[in-house]
């Protein structure tokens, strides 16, 4: 029989709590983004460079991010590197986890923008004076943003859940941390997690539709 009750008003005395939280998970999804967006960038480059040695760690960098856990990665950046004398912190751990994940999706999303423009448009730039990165600078990356745009906002949803992991290696302020304290304290599973994983839904729809909008002003045309 079912002979649960309910008990929501404690939970929600606690929603300012796990709002703090949410914050700290949209900090870190973001710093996450900005920095993986960075390293992509820079992946990308490489892979295309015609340097064997450069394009061979690129893609290995790409295999190993796209074909393995996130959970593993997060683990090797706060237990992995902890063997070698470098301790990071959880945040800083879950940070560089989610970023190198960020990094070899995105550098995969940006090589196929990159496919999707004429080689025409970098050699114009070249007949213009440009030198090749001034012309990848000017021409080429805008537009290979602006296709990957739609790419790169999937993978911000996708670097907001991720942070839920953090818990794993005691990350206790953000989201998922601050629920999961909560929760040991009160016993109250159902409602403090149906609560936060309304936040997160709410946070992944905000984010999602502000890109749309973004993006229907910005590319138009």
């Amino acid at each position: 029989m079912f002979h649960y009750t309910f008990h929501w008003n404690q939970a929600l005395k606690a929603l300012p709590q796990m709002l703090d939280g949410a914050l700290v998970t949209l900090q870190i999804a973001l710093l996450s983004m900005i920095i993986g967006m960075a390293i992509a960038i820079v992946l990308t480059l490489f892979r295309l460079s015609g340097s064997r040695l450069l394009g061979g760690f690129a893609t290995a960098w790409v295999e190993v991010a796209r074909n393995t856990p996130a959970l593993f990665q997060i683990y090797m950046a706060h237990f992995g590197l902890g063997n070698f004398g470098i301790h990071l912190s959880p945040f800083i751990a879950l940070l560089v986890g989610i970023a190198f994940n960020n990094a070899g999706y995105l550098a995969e999303n940006f090589r196929g923008a990159l496919k999707a423009i004429p080689e025409t448009q970098a050699r114009a730039g070249r007949s213009l004076g440009m030198t090749s990165l001034q012309a990848f600078r000017m021409i080429v990356l805008p537009q290979m943003l602006r296709v990957a745009f739609l790419p790169v906002t999937n993978q911000m949803v996708w670097a907001i859940l991720m942070t839920s992991l953090g818990v794993t290696v005691g990350m206790n302020t953000d989201l998922t941390g601050i629920t999961q304290e909560l929760n040991a304290r009160s016993f109250r599973t159902f409602e403090f997690f149906a609560i936060a994983a309304v936040i997160y839904y709410v946070i992944a729809k905000v984010v999602t539709l502000a890109a749309r909008a973004f993006a229907s002003r910005m590319f138009r045309y």
